[in-house]
């Protein structure tokens, strides 16, 4: 089938060297326009921009893809599948019914649950043991198309939201394959989700990623691993904000939000015993072990982290 590509961050890069590795022929590719990043705030292409720049593939950049004269271009490509994968905007159904067999998206669960922008936070977060992806058509209704395929893929115990993403992209990405292929060929229908299982990941903000230390230790562990790298987990010390990176069990308790100070480990009390802090950012502060920022601040036991009001 001739496809125009969807994506916009890097963990789109694998489903797109899958798909040009494959028997369909990519025509184009979709993305998002140029971003401001870096010190300089410097306009900067996405990485599907510069992968589909290097392939040498036409790459259009919308500001919205209701625009018209990003829809008269995608016409002139002549999809017959436009695969998606963290594309990054809605899609009016003007630009939906423009391929004959629609724009089918690679999601990073199993659908219906973990519906929107987070799901593989969101799914540790909860505490699931086991996630995937699934391939569905899009409708104008939030990741609630009919699906093609689902793979699963179990959490393991120490995963982040980076780690996890980062295996199922791998597999999500011949998962898109097999779905397009199936497409083409026919010998894949697509079926309506489930009524129940719904639920939903909305995109986790800052102030989400905050730890509560009164939480239990499990609940403590699974919000930081969930917030790694994106959007990072927080506290404060001396009222000055710092990321936390992910814990590991402690013997012995403290209060919550409680340090005690060895010689090579941090200790940090939550609601149901103590953890291990792993490495710690301070502001404007390169990322170090917990114990290398203890020495660094001249941490003593008995401080805290934690808003001042909660001593």
């Amino acid at each position: 089938m001739r496809v125009v590509f969807a994506g916009t961050p890097e963990v789109a890069l694998p489903a797109l060297d899958a798909i040009v590795a494959s028997e369909h022929e990519l025509v184009g590719v979709v993305t998002r326009p140029d971003a401001p990043a870096g010190r300089g705030r410097k306009l900067v292409a996405s990485p599907v921009a510069q992968r589909a720049e290097e392939l040498g593939v036409p790459v259009l950049k919308p500001e919205h893809p209701r625009e018209p004269e990003f829809q008269e271009a995608l016409r002139a490509l002549r999809p017959d599948c436009c695969p998606v994968v963290a594309y990054g905007a809605l899609l009016p159904q003007s630009a939906l019914d423009i391929p004959e067999h629609g724009w089918v998206n690679l999601h990073f669960s199993c659908l219906p649950a973990w519906r929107g922008a987070a799901p593989v936070q969101h799914s540790i977060w909860a505490g699931d043991e086991v996630t995937g992806a699934t391939t569905f058509r899009i409708v104008k209704a939030m990741d609630a198309g009919p699906t093609f395929g689902v793979m699963t893929e179990r959490i393991r115990e120490h995963d982040t939201a980076g780690d996890l993403l980062t295996r199922l992209a791998e597999g999500g990405a011949g998962l898109l394959v097999k779905t397009l292929d199936g497409i083409e060929d026919g010998s894949l229908v697509a079926r309506e989700q489930p009524e129940d299982g719904v639920s939903m990941a909305p995109k986790i903000l800052v102030e989400d990623a905050k730890v509560d230390w009164s939480e239990p230790a499990a609940a403590v562990d699974r919000r930081i691993r969930a917030c790694t790298p994106f959007p990072g987990a927080w506290s404060l010390f001396e009222g000055e904000r710092i990321k936390i990176g992910p814990v590991t069990p402690a013997e012995g308790s403290l209060p919550p939000g409680e340090l005690a100070v060895g010689k090579n480990h941090v200790v940090v009390g939550t609601g149901s015993g103590a953890v291990r802090l792993g490495e710690v950012k301070a502001f404007g502060k390169k990322q170090m072990a917990a114990a290398d920022w203890a020495r660094g601040v001249r941490l003593a036991s008995g401080a805290r982290l934690g808003d001042p009001a909660e001593d």
